[in-house]
């Protein structure tokens, strides 16, 4: 069971307790939220993206409305194995 790492004051509305499911499933082991800031255009609802690969992981980029926050996942999955599961914990 992988941990969520709470560093900041600020989150994106309804991200922290997806980050904790996420945490949960075996083969994750660290999740780090990290920075926020406002981008363009406007999302509706929470959205996770896998973005770039970091060593021993990946960086996810999350959005809601018209903010978006680094995250960053330390498993040993693919970039699809994870935005798979991303996708299902969003879904369900």
């Amino acid at each position: 069971m992988g941990r969520v790492v709470v560093t900041h004051s600020t989150y994106l509305e309804g991200l922290i307790p997806l980050l904790q499911r996420l945490a949960a499933i075996p083969g994750v082991n660290t999740v780090t939220p990290a920075v926020i800031s406002r981008v363009r255009g406007r999302s509706p609802g929470l959205r996770l993206r896998v973005s770039t690969p970091i060593s021993g992981g990946h960086k996810l980029v999350a959005r809601r409305g018209g903010s978006a926050q680094e995250v960053f996942v330390v498993t040993p999955w693919s970039r699809d194995q994870l935005q798979q599961e991303l996708d299902r914990l969003l879904a369900g």
